[in-house]
């Protein structure tokens, strides 16, 4: 941005000053201290907006996805008793024990 706005009159005067604009607008806060009047740099910010917006959004997406399909599977568990340890509420086509880990079910 240093390259393309420089002596523009838009406050882009140094690197360092360049690199705070990128943070910032990149992180979404845009203060509005300095801003790009050239297209190109306008063209370049809107990018770097959009990025940063999608940094934020995407996973910000898939995280509430992900909460909100785990909550809506059912469990359920059965009143199967473990003949070896007694233990109850297993789950639906469970092979083995959750407590002692021995069949449940043992086929004579």
């Amino acid at each position: 941005m240093y390259l393309v706005e420089f002596n523009r009159g838009s406050g882009f005067d140094n690197i360092p000053k360049s690199m705070y604009w990128a943070i910032v607008t990149l992180t979404t806060v845009g203060y509005g201290d300095i801003a790009p009047v050239t297209p190109l740099g306008q063209f370049i910010a809107s990018i770097i907006m959009i990025l940063g917006y999608g940094i934020l959004a995407v996973p910000t997406g898939i995280v509430s996805a992900e909460y909100s399909r785990g909550k809506s599977k059912k469990v359920h568990h059965n009143t199967q008793v473990c003949p070896h340890c007694h233990a109850t509420g297993h789950l639906d086509h469970a092979t083995y024990c959750y407590e002692c880990g021995e069949a449940l079910n043992e086929t004579l």
